[in-house]
């Protein structure tokens, strides 16, 4: 089943090569979409994809990169709208 998920990452996200660990992950479980930091130190991630994917793509942000700490992380569904034709780190 396709579908989009927004994912919101806190901690120590940002500074640590997150966005670009989400970035290699998404490639790798084949999803669409863009990850951006947020001013308020959190990392956003809005990906379109098989659900199993993007759950496997959550799992791994939960775990983090060699240098994050993961405190919280959360994620909302929506419908599939296929706005996405790649991944992007957004600055």
């Amino acid at each position: 089943m396709t579908v989009c998920a927004k994912i919101t990452v806190k901690g120590v996200v940002q500074g640590v090569g997150f966005r670009y660990f989400a970035q290699q992950n998404a490639v790798k479980f084949q999803l669409k979409g863009y990850v951006k930091n947020l001013f308020n130190g959190d990392v956003e991630t809005e990906v379109e994809g098989d659900k199993g994917n993007i759950m496997g793509y959550y799992n791994t942000l939960k775990i983090g990169s060699r240098f994050s700490h993961v405190t919280a992380i959360d994620i909302q569904w929506y419908e599939y709208t296929a706005k996405y034709n790649s991944f992007k780190v957004v600055c």
